[in-house]
Protein backbone atom coordinates (compact mmCIF):
# COMPACT_ATOMS: atom_id res chain seq x y z
CA UNK A 1 0.00 0.00 0.00
CA UNK A 2 2.81 2.39 0.92
CA UNK A 3 4.59 1.59 -2.34
CA UNK A 4 1.41 2.30 -4.31
CA UNK A 5 0.89 5.61 -2.51
CA UNK A 6 4.51 6.56 -3.18
CA UNK A 7 4.15 5.79 -6.90
CA UNK A 8 0.94 7.81 -7.09
CA UNK A 9 2.63 10.71 -5.28
CA UNK A 10 5.65 10.50 -7.55
CA UNK A 11 3.45 10.44 -10.67
CA UNK A 12 1.48 13.42 -9.33
CA UNK A 13 4.66 15.35 -8.71
CA UNK A 14 6.01 14.40 -12.15
CA UNK A 15 2.86 15.70 -13.81
CA UNK A 16 3.07 18.94 -11.84
CA UNK A 17 6.67 19.45 -12.85
CA UNK A 18 5.90 18.56 -16.44
CA UNK A 19 3.03 21.03 -16.42
CA UNK A 20 5.23 23.76 -14.97
CA UNK A 21 8.30 23.22 -17.13
CA UNK A 22 6.89 21.45 -20.16
CA UNK A 23 10.21 19.61 -20.55
CA UNK A 24 10.66 17.27 -17.62
CA UNK A 25 10.41 13.56 -18.39
CA UNK A 26 11.61 10.28 -16.96
CA UNK A 27 14.55 9.96 -19.34
CA UNK A 28 15.96 13.26 -18.12
CA UNK A 29 15.54 12.40 -14.46
CA UNK A 30 18.45 12.59 -12.08
CA UNK A 31 18.18 8.86 -11.39
CA UNK A 32 18.49 8.01 -15.07
CA UNK A 33 21.38 10.39 -15.62
CA UNK A 34 23.36 9.17 -12.59
CA UNK A 35 22.69 5.51 -13.46
CA UNK A 36 23.82 6.07 -17.05
CA UNK A 37 26.93 7.89 -15.87
CA UNK A 38 27.74 5.07 -13.42
CA UNK A 39 27.29 2.39 -16.09
CA UNK A 40 29.33 4.39 -18.58
CA UNK A 41 32.12 4.87 -16.03
CA UNK A 42 32.30 1.20 -15.12
CA UNK A 43 32.09 0.06 -18.74
CA UNK A 44 34.73 2.57 -19.79
CA UNK A 45 37.01 1.45 -16.99
CA UNK A 46 36.63 -2.22 -17.96
CA UNK A 47 37.21 -1.44 -21.64
CA UNK A 48 40.31 0.57 -20.82
CA UNK A 49 41.66 -2.28 -18.69
CA UNK A 50 41.05 -4.72 -21.54
CA UNK A 51 42.90 -2.50 -24.02
CA UNK A 52 45.81 -1.92 -21.68
CA UNK A 53 45.93 -5.61 -20.81
CA UNK A 54 45.97 -6.64 -24.47
CA UNK A 55 48.52 -4.08 -25.59
CA UNK A 56 50.92 -3.75 -22.69
CA UNK A 57 50.63 -6.74 -20.37
CA UNK A 58 52.93 -8.89 -22.52
CA UNK A 59 55.57 -6.19 -22.73
CA UNK A 60 55.34 -5.56 -19.01
CA UNK A 61 55.69 -9.27 -18.33
CA UNK A 62 58.78 -9.53 -20.53
CA UNK A 63 60.29 -6.45 -18.88
CA UNK A 64 59.66 -7.88 -15.45
CA UNK A 65 61.07 -11.29 -16.40
CA UNK A 66 64.15 -9.59 -17.83
CA UNK A 67 64.65 -7.88 -14.52
CA UNK A 68 64.31 -11.19 -12.69
CA UNK A 69 66.84 -12.85 -14.99
CA UNK A 70 69.25 -9.97 -14.42
CA UNK A 71 68.92 -10.19 -10.64
CA UNK A 72 69.37 -13.98 -10.79
CA UNK A 73 72.59 -13.54 -12.78
CA UNK A 74 74.01 -11.10 -10.24
CA UNK A 75 73.20 -13.42 -7.31
CA UNK A 76 74.81 -16.42 -8.99
CA UNK A 77 77.82 -14.35 -10.13
CA UNK A 78 78.29 -13.15 -6.56
CA UNK A 79 78.46 -16.78 -5.44
CA UNK A 80 81.01 -17.46 -8.19
CA UNK A 81 83.13 -14.59 -6.94
CA UNK A 82 83.23 -15.74 -3.33
CA UNK A 83 83.79 -19.42 -4.30
CA UNK A 84 80.53 -20.81 -2.88
CA UNK A 85 78.96 -21.61 -6.23
CA UNK A 86 80.22 -25.20 -6.20
CA UNK A 87 79.71 -25.80 -2.51
CA UNK A 88 76.65 -27.25 -0.80
CA UNK A 89 76.04 -23.96 1.00
CA UNK A 90 74.62 -22.49 -2.22
CA UNK A 91 72.20 -25.36 -2.90
CA UNK A 92 69.24 -23.83 -1.10
CA UNK A 93 69.79 -20.36 -2.56
CA UNK A 94 70.07 -21.81 -6.06
CA UNK A 95 66.84 -23.76 -5.62
CA UNK A 96 65.09 -20.66 -4.27
CA UNK A 97 66.17 -18.62 -7.31
CA UNK A 98 64.83 -21.25 -9.71
CA UNK A 99 61.60 -22.15 -7.97
CA UNK A 100 60.48 -18.67 -6.84
CA UNK A 101 61.15 -17.14 -10.24
CA UNK A 102 60.01 -20.12 -12.36
CA UNK A 103 63.42 -20.30 -14.09
CA UNK A 104 65.37 -23.08 -15.72
CA UNK A 105 69.08 -22.50 -15.04
CA UNK A 106 72.21 -24.44 -15.98
CA UNK A 107 75.83 -23.59 -15.14
CA UNK A 108 78.66 -25.40 -17.00
CA UNK A 109 82.43 -25.27 -17.13
CA UNK A 110 84.22 -24.34 -20.35
CA UNK A 111 84.84 -28.06 -20.88
CA UNK A 112 81.06 -28.60 -20.96
CA UNK A 113 80.82 -30.33 -17.59
CA UNK A 114 77.67 -29.40 -15.66
CA UNK A 115 78.26 -27.49 -12.44
CA UNK A 116 74.62 -26.88 -11.45
CA UNK A 117 71.29 -27.54 -13.17
CA UNK A 118 67.68 -27.01 -12.14
CA UNK A 119 66.48 -29.89 -14.33
CA UNK A 120 67.26 -33.56 -14.05
CA UNK A 121 67.51 -34.06 -17.82
CA UNK A 122 70.84 -32.32 -18.07
CA UNK A 123 71.68 -33.83 -21.44
CA UNK A 124 68.71 -32.29 -23.18
CA UNK A 125 69.33 -28.98 -21.48
CA UNK A 126 73.05 -29.16 -22.36
CA UNK A 127 72.20 -29.90 -25.98
CA UNK A 128 69.90 -26.88 -26.07
CA UNK A 129 72.69 -24.87 -24.40
CA UNK A 130 75.23 -25.85 -27.00
CA UNK A 131 72.87 -25.05 -29.85
CA UNK A 132 72.31 -21.67 -28.33
CA UNK A 133 76.04 -21.10 -27.97
CA UNK A 134 76.58 -22.02 -31.58
CA UNK A 135 73.86 -19.68 -32.76
CA UNK A 136 75.30 -16.89 -30.67
CA UNK A 137 78.92 -17.59 -31.40
CA UNK A 138 79.32 -14.27 -33.01
CA UNK A 139 78.26 -12.58 -29.81
CA UNK A 140 80.75 -12.46 -26.97
CA UNK A 141 79.11 -10.66 -24.13
CA UNK A 142 81.11 -9.30 -21.28
CA UNK A 143 78.51 -10.48 -18.77
CA UNK A 144 75.13 -11.71 -20.13
CA UNK A 145 72.59 -11.29 -22.86
CA UNK A 146 68.76 -11.50 -22.59
CA UNK A 147 66.78 -12.34 -25.71
CA UNK A 148 63.37 -13.62 -26.71
CA UNK A 149 63.69 -16.88 -28.59
CA UNK A 150 61.48 -19.68 -29.88
CA UNK A 151 61.93 -23.34 -29.19
CA UNK A 152 61.14 -24.98 -32.55
CA UNK A 153 60.85 -28.39 -31.02
CA UNK A 154 58.42 -27.28 -28.31
CA UNK A 155 56.85 -24.57 -30.45
CA UNK A 156 57.08 -22.27 -27.47
CA UNK A 157 58.50 -18.82 -26.86
CA UNK A 158 61.12 -18.32 -24.18
CA UNK A 159 62.98 -15.45 -22.64
CA UNK A 160 66.61 -16.62 -22.55
CA UNK A 161 69.55 -15.22 -20.63
CA UNK A 162 73.13 -16.49 -21.21
CA UNK A 163 76.47 -15.16 -20.14
CA UNK A 164 79.84 -15.70 -18.48
CA UNK A 165 80.40 -15.65 -14.70
CA UNK A 166 83.37 -14.02 -13.03
CA UNK A 167 85.14 -17.38 -12.62
CA UNK A 168 84.76 -18.21 -16.36
CA UNK A 169 81.85 -20.57 -16.03
CA UNK A 170 78.97 -20.30 -18.49
CA UNK A 171 75.38 -19.75 -17.40
CA UNK A 172 72.10 -20.11 -19.26
CA UNK A 173 68.65 -19.37 -17.88
CA UNK A 174 65.23 -19.30 -19.53
CA UNK A 175 61.61 -18.71 -18.66
CA UNK A 176 58.65 -19.77 -20.73
CA UNK A 177 56.51 -16.98 -22.15
CA UNK A 178 53.53 -19.16 -22.97
CA UNK A 179 52.02 -18.42 -19.55
CA UNK A 180 51.79 -14.72 -20.37
CA UNK A 181 49.33 -15.45 -23.20
CA UNK A 182 47.26 -17.69 -20.95
CA UNK A 183 47.37 -15.11 -18.18
CA UNK A 184 46.30 -12.37 -20.59
CA UNK A 185 43.34 -14.39 -21.89
CA UNK A 186 42.37 -15.36 -18.36
CA UNK A 187 42.64 -11.75 -17.20
CA UNK A 188 40.48 -10.55 -20.08
CA UNK A 189 37.77 -13.12 -19.33
CA UNK A 190 37.94 -12.20 -15.67
CA UNK A 191 37.64 -8.50 -16.50
CA UNK A 192 34.60 -9.22 -18.71
CA UNK A 193 32.94 -11.10 -15.89
CA UNK A 194 33.84 -8.57 -13.20
CA UNK A 195 32.89 -5.71 -15.53
CA UNK A 196 29.42 -7.16 -16.09
CA UNK A 197 28.92 -7.65 -12.39
CA UNK A 198 30.26 -4.15 -11.70
CA UNK A 199 27.90 -2.63 -14.29
CA UNK A 200 24.87 -4.35 -12.75
CA UNK A 201 25.91 -3.53 -9.20
CA UNK A 202 26.80 0.03 -10.20
CA UNK A 203 23.39 0.52 -11.80
CA UNK A 204 21.62 -0.83 -8.71
CA UNK A 205 23.75 1.20 -6.31
CA UNK A 206 23.34 4.33 -8.45
CA UNK A 207 19.57 3.81 -8.48
CA UNK A 208 19.45 3.40 -4.71
CA UNK A 209 21.70 6.40 -4.03
CA UNK A 210 19.96 8.67 -6.51
CA UNK A 211 16.54 7.70 -5.18
CA UNK A 212 17.70 8.67 -1.70
CA UNK A 213 18.66 12.02 -3.22
CA UNK A 214 15.76 12.49 -5.63
CA UNK A 215 12.99 11.47 -3.22
CA UNK A 216 13.67 14.46 -0.92
CA UNK A 217 14.03 16.65 -4.01
CA UNK A 218 10.67 15.45 -5.32
CA UNK A 219 9.21 16.05 -1.87
CA UNK A 220 10.58 19.59 -1.98
CA UNK A 221 9.11 19.98 -5.47
CA UNK A 222 5.68 18.91 -4.20
CA UNK A 223 6.09 21.22 -1.21
CA UNK A 224 6.84 24.16 -3.50
CA UNK A 225 3.84 23.25 -5.68
CA UNK A 226 1.56 23.21 -2.62
CA UNK A 227 3.06 26.50 -1.47
CA UNK A 228 2.22 27.89 -4.91
CA UNK A 229 -1.40 26.91 -4.22
CA UNK A 230 -1.07 28.67 -0.82
CA UNK A 231 -1.24 25.38 1.09
CA UNK A 232 0.98 26.03 4.09
CA UNK A 233 0.10 22.87 6.02
CA UNK A 234 2.73 20.96 4.04
CA UNK A 235 6.01 20.70 5.91
CA UNK A 236 9.30 19.03 5.01
CA UNK A 237 10.39 16.42 7.55
CA UNK A 238 14.19 16.35 7.76
CA UNK A 239 15.96 13.07 8.35
CA UNK A 240 18.08 12.24 11.38
CA UNK A 241 21.31 12.52 9.39
CA UNK A 242 20.77 15.91 7.82
CA UNK A 243 22.45 16.95 4.60
CA UNK A 244 22.22 19.93 2.25
CA UNK A 245 18.80 18.83 0.96
CA UNK A 246 17.43 18.66 4.51
CA UNK A 247 18.85 22.13 5.15
CA UNK A 248 17.04 23.34 2.03
CA UNK A 249 13.84 21.71 3.30
CA UNK A 250 14.16 23.46 6.68
CA UNK A 251 14.71 26.77 4.89
CA UNK A 252 11.59 26.13 2.78
CA UNK A 253 9.64 25.43 5.97
CA UNK A 254 10.81 28.77 7.35
CA UNK A 255 9.93 30.46 4.06
CA UNK A 256 6.48 28.84 4.15
CA UNK A 257 5.87 30.11 7.69
CA UNK A 258 7.06 33.61 6.80
CA UNK A 259 4.94 33.60 3.64
CA UNK A 260 1.92 32.42 5.60
CA UNK A 261 2.46 35.18 8.15
CA UNK A 262 2.84 37.75 5.40
CA UNK A 263 -0.33 36.60 3.64
CA UNK A 264 -2.15 36.53 6.98
CA UNK A 265 -1.04 40.08 7.68
CA UNK A 266 -2.12 41.13 4.19
CA UNK A 267 -5.52 39.50 4.66
CA UNK A 268 -5.88 41.11 8.06
CA UNK A 269 -4.93 44.48 6.61
CA UNK A 270 -7.35 43.93 3.72
CA UNK A 271 -10.08 42.97 6.17
CA UNK A 272 -9.39 46.06 8.25
CA UNK A 273 -9.52 48.15 5.09
CA UNK A 274 -12.87 46.60 4.17
CA UNK A 275 -14.13 47.22 7.70
CA UNK A 276 -12.91 50.79 7.49
CA UNK A 277 -14.72 51.20 4.20
CA UNK A 278 -17.86 49.67 5.66
CA UNK A 279 -17.54 51.84 8.75
CA UNK A 280 -17.08 54.89 6.54
CA UNK A 281 -20.19 53.94 4.62
CA UNK A 282 -22.06 53.39 7.88
CA UNK A 283 -20.86 56.73 9.21
CA UNK A 284 -22.06 58.43 6.03
CA UNK A 285 -25.42 56.71 6.35
CA UNK A 286 -25.60 57.61 10.04
CA UNK A 287 -24.81 61.22 9.24
CA UNK A 288 -27.51 61.32 6.58
CA UNK A 289 -29.94 59.67 8.95
CA UNK A 290 -28.90 62.00 11.76
CA UNK A 291 -29.44 65.10 9.64
CA UNK A 292 -32.78 63.77 8.42
CA UNK A 293 -34.00 62.98 11.95
CA UNK A 294 -32.73 66.25 13.40
CA UNK A 295 -34.43 68.19 10.61
CA UNK A 296 -37.64 66.32 11.24
CA UNK A 297 -37.54 66.72 15.02
CA UNK A 298 -36.62 70.41 14.90
CA UNK A 299 -39.22 71.22 12.25
CA UNK A 300 -42.16 71.27 14.70
CA UNK A 301 -40.59 73.36 17.50
CA UNK A 302 -39.10 75.74 14.97
CA UNK A 303 -42.47 76.16 13.29
CA UNK A 304 -44.11 76.83 16.66
CA UNK A 305 -41.45 79.30 17.65
CA UNK A 306 -41.74 81.05 14.29
CA UNK A 307 -45.53 81.14 14.46
CA UNK A 308 -45.76 82.53 17.96
CA UNK A 309 -42.94 84.98 17.29
CA UNK A 310 -44.80 86.30 14.23
CA UNK A 311 -47.92 86.57 16.35
CA UNK A 312 -46.11 88.68 18.87
CA UNK A 313 -44.66 90.79 16.10
CA UNK A 314 -48.06 91.41 14.54
CA UNK A 315 -49.73 92.07 17.90
CA UNK A 316 -52.38 89.43 17.37
CA UNK A 317 -53.28 89.66 21.05
CA UNK A 318 -52.75 92.93 22.79
CA UNK A 319 -53.40 91.72 26.31
CA UNK A 320 -50.45 90.92 28.57
CA UNK A 321 -51.70 87.45 29.39
CA UNK A 322 -51.69 86.38 25.74
CA UNK A 323 -48.26 87.80 25.14
CA UNK A 324 -46.98 85.99 28.25
CA UNK A 325 -48.51 82.75 26.92
CA UNK A 326 -46.83 83.23 23.55
CA UNK A 327 -43.50 83.88 25.24
CA UNK A 328 -43.88 80.77 27.40
CA UNK A 329 -44.55 78.62 24.35
CA UNK A 330 -41.52 80.06 22.59
CA UNK A 331 -39.30 79.50 25.64
CA UNK A 332 -40.67 75.98 26.18
CA UNK A 333 -40.04 74.94 22.59
CA UNK A 334 -36.60 76.51 22.67
CA UNK A 335 -35.81 74.57 25.84
CA UNK A 336 -36.98 71.33 24.19
CA UNK A 337 -34.73 72.04 21.24
CA UNK A 338 -31.83 72.76 23.58
CA UNK A 339 -32.35 69.49 25.49
CA UNK A 340 -32.64 67.51 22.26
CA UNK A 341 -29.43 68.99 20.87
CA UNK A 342 -27.59 68.13 24.11
CA UNK A 343 -28.85 64.55 23.96
CA UNK A 344 -27.90 64.27 20.30
CA UNK A 345 -24.39 65.45 21.06
CA UNK A 346 -24.12 62.95 23.92
CA UNK A 347 -25.35 60.12 21.69
CA UNK A 348 -23.01 61.16 18.90
CA UNK A 349 -20.00 61.01 21.23
CA UNK A 350 -21.01 57.56 22.50
CA UNK A 351 -21.63 56.09 19.05
CA UNK A 352 -18.35 57.33 17.64
CA UNK A 353 -16.32 56.36 20.71
CA UNK A 354 -15.26 59.90 21.52
CA UNK A 355 -15.92 59.54 25.24
CA UNK A 356 -13.69 57.45 27.49
CA UNK A 357 -15.25 55.06 29.98
CA UNK A 358 -13.68 55.01 33.42
CA UNK A 359 -14.29 51.84 35.46
CA UNK A 360 -14.62 52.39 39.20
CA UNK A 361 -16.31 50.83 42.20
CA UNK A 362 -19.24 52.80 43.71
CA UNK A 363 -22.47 52.36 45.69
CA UNK A 364 -25.34 51.94 43.23
CA UNK A 365 -27.97 52.37 45.99
CA UNK A 366 -26.67 55.80 46.84
CA UNK A 367 -26.65 56.81 43.16
CA UNK A 368 -30.29 55.69 42.60
CA UNK A 369 -31.46 57.54 45.71
CA UNK A 370 -29.76 60.68 44.37
CA UNK A 371 -31.53 60.39 40.99
CA UNK A 372 -34.90 59.82 42.66
CA UNK A 373 -34.32 62.82 44.92
CA UNK A 374 -33.41 65.05 41.95
CA UNK A 375 -36.64 64.01 40.17
CA UNK A 376 -38.87 64.41 43.25
CA UNK A 377 -40.61 67.56 41.99
CA UNK A 378 -41.54 65.91 38.68
CA UNK A 379 -42.66 62.76 40.56
CA UNK A 380 -44.92 64.78 42.83
CA UNK A 381 -46.38 66.80 39.95
CA UNK A 382 -47.45 63.57 38.22
CA UNK A 383 -48.75 61.98 41.43
CA UNK A 384 -46.48 58.95 41.16
CA UNK A 385 -45.42 56.59 43.96
CA UNK A 386 -41.76 55.47 43.74
CA UNK A 387 -40.76 52.32 45.65
CA UNK A 388 -37.09 51.60 46.27
CA UNK A 389 -35.44 49.74 49.14
CA UNK A 390 -32.28 51.70 49.74
CA UNK A 391 -31.41 50.19 53.08
CA UNK A 392 -28.52 48.05 51.81
CA UNK A 393 -25.56 49.32 49.78
CA UNK A 394 -24.88 47.68 46.41
CA UNK A 395 -21.34 48.09 45.14
CA UNK A 396 -20.73 47.70 41.43
CA UNK A 397 -17.97 48.31 38.86
CA UNK A 398 -18.86 50.80 36.10
CA UNK A 399 -18.64 54.42 35.00
CA UNK A 400 -20.62 56.18 37.74
CA UNK A 401 -21.56 59.25 35.70
CA UNK A 402 -22.80 57.21 32.73
CA UNK A 403 -24.80 54.85 34.97
CA UNK A 404 -26.38 57.93 36.49
CA UNK A 405 -27.40 58.95 32.96
CA UNK A 406 -28.95 55.50 32.39
CA UNK A 407 -30.89 55.55 35.67
CA UNK A 408 -32.08 59.10 34.93
CA UNK A 409 -33.39 58.09 31.48
CA UNK A 410 -35.07 54.95 32.86
CA UNK A 411 -36.75 56.93 35.65
CA UNK A 412 -37.74 59.82 33.32
CA UNK A 413 -39.25 57.36 30.84
CA UNK A 414 -41.15 55.61 33.68
CA UNK A 415 -42.50 58.91 35.05
CA UNK A 416 -43.86 60.02 31.65
CA UNK A 417 -45.49 56.66 30.87
CA UNK A 418 -46.76 55.69 34.35
CA UNK A 419 -50.55 55.15 34.26
CA UNK A 420 -53.37 53.68 36.31
CA UNK A 421 -51.82 53.09 39.74
CA UNK A 422 -48.99 55.44 38.79
CA UNK A 423 -46.42 53.39 40.60
CA UNK A 424 -42.70 52.98 39.89
CA UNK A 425 -40.67 50.10 41.41
CA UNK A 426 -36.86 50.21 41.40
CA UNK A 427 -35.31 46.91 42.54
CA UNK A 428 -32.31 44.59 42.28
CA UNK A 429 -32.00 41.00 41.07
CA UNK A 430 -28.78 39.45 42.41
CA UNK A 431 -26.98 37.03 40.09
CA UNK A 432 -23.72 35.10 40.31
CA UNK A 433 -21.34 37.83 39.21
CA UNK A 434 -23.66 40.71 38.39
CA UNK A 435 -26.73 42.56 39.55
CA UNK A 436 -29.76 43.40 37.41
CA UNK A 437 -31.21 46.85 38.08
CA UNK A 438 -34.86 47.11 37.04
CA UNK A 439 -37.19 50.11 36.76
CA UNK A 440 -40.85 49.09 36.51
CA UNK A 441 -43.78 51.42 35.86
CA UNK A 442 -47.46 50.65 35.74
CA UNK A 443 -49.17 51.38 32.44
CA UNK A 444 -49.89 50.00 29.00
CA UNK A 445 -47.50 47.39 27.61
CA UNK A 446 -45.30 48.14 24.63
CA UNK A 447 -46.50 46.42 21.42
CA UNK A 448 -44.49 43.27 20.75
CA UNK A 449 -43.28 44.55 17.39
CA UNK A 450 -41.93 47.70 19.06
CA UNK A 451 -39.95 46.07 21.89
CA UNK A 452 -36.68 45.91 19.98
CA UNK A 453 -37.21 49.27 18.28
CA UNK A 454 -37.38 51.39 21.44
CA UNK A 455 -33.55 51.61 21.41
CA UNK A 456 -33.49 53.22 17.94
CA UNK A 457 -32.97 56.96 18.14
CA UNK A 458 -35.98 59.12 17.31
CA UNK A 459 -38.26 56.08 17.47
CA UNK A 460 -41.47 56.77 19.40
CA UNK A 461 -44.03 54.12 20.36
CA UNK A 462 -46.76 56.65 21.24
CA UNK A 463 -45.87 59.78 19.28
CA UNK A 464 -48.79 61.82 20.66
CA UNK A 465 -47.90 61.07 24.26
CA UNK A 466 -44.19 61.62 23.58
CA UNK A 467 -44.90 64.97 22.04
CA UNK A 468 -47.13 65.81 24.98
CA UNK A 469 -44.30 65.65 27.50
CA UNK A 470 -41.64 66.82 25.04
CA UNK A 471 -39.81 63.53 24.44
CA UNK A 472 -37.41 63.23 21.53
CA UNK A 473 -36.93 59.47 21.31
CA UNK A 474 -33.22 59.78 22.09
CA UNK A 475 -33.06 58.87 25.78
CA UNK A 476 -33.24 55.08 25.35
CA UNK A 477 -30.75 55.28 22.44
CA UNK A 478 -28.33 56.93 24.86
CA UNK A 479 -28.97 54.11 27.35
CA UNK A 480 -28.19 51.47 24.70
CA UNK A 481 -25.02 53.27 23.60
CA UNK A 482 -23.78 53.57 27.19
CA UNK A 483 -24.37 49.89 27.97
CA UNK A 484 -22.63 48.85 24.74
CA UNK A 485 -19.63 50.98 25.71
CA UNK A 486 -19.53 49.12 29.06
CA UNK A 487 -19.94 45.71 27.35
CA UNK A 488 -23.02 45.03 29.52
CA UNK A 489 -26.60 44.05 28.71
CA UNK A 490 -29.86 46.02 28.88
CA UNK A 491 -33.44 45.30 27.83
CA UNK A 492 -37.16 45.79 28.19
CA UNK A 493 -39.88 43.34 29.28
CA UNK A 494 -43.67 43.61 29.35
CA UNK A 495 -44.96 42.63 32.78
CA UNK A 496 -48.43 42.21 34.17
CA UNK A 497 -49.70 45.72 34.64
CA UNK A 498 -46.72 47.55 33.21
CA UNK A 499 -43.30 47.67 31.60
CA UNK A 500 -39.86 46.87 33.06
CA UNK A 501 -36.57 48.34 31.79
CA UNK A 502 -33.39 46.66 33.10
CA UNK A 503 -29.61 46.70 32.92
CA UNK A 504 -26.84 44.46 34.33
CA UNK A 505 -23.69 45.64 36.12
CA UNK A 506 -20.57 43.86 37.39
CA UNK A 507 -20.69 43.38 41.17
CA UNK A 508 -17.46 41.37 41.70
CA UNK A 509 -15.76 42.32 44.93
CA UNK A 510 -12.26 41.22 43.96
CA UNK A 511 -9.78 43.84 42.86
CA UNK A 512 -9.83 44.43 39.08
CA UNK A 513 -7.78 46.63 36.87
CA UNK A 514 -9.39 49.90 35.91
CA UNK A 515 -9.55 50.23 32.17
CA UNK A 516 -10.45 52.92 29.73
CA UNK A 517 -12.76 51.99 26.88
CA UNK A 518 -12.48 54.26 23.92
Amino acid sequence: MKELMYKLWQEKTRRKLQKNTGEWNESHSLTGQVSFAMIALVAGTVLLCLILNTLFLGQYYIWNKSKILSNSYYKINAAAQDGTLDSGAFDIEFERICVNNNLTIMIINPDQTVVRSSVSDTQTMLKYFMELLISMSETSPKKFVIQKRQDVRMESDYLVMWGVLSDGKLIIARSALESIHESSDLTNRFLFMIGGIAIVCGAVIAGIITRRITNPILELAELSARMTDLDFDAKYMPRKQQNEIDLLGVCMNDMSEKLEQTISELKRANNELMLDNERKTQIDEMRKEFLSNVSHELKTPLALIQGYAEGLQEYINDDAESREFYCEVIMDEADKMNQMVKKLLTLNHLEFGDEAVSMERFDLTELIEGVISASSILIQQNGIEVRFDGSQPMYVWADEFKIEEVITNFLSNAIHYAMYEKRINVFYTIREDCVRVSVFNTGDPIPQDDLEKVWIKFYKVDKARTREYGGSGIGLSIVKAIMDSLNRQCGVINRDGGVEFWMELDRKNEEIVKETIA
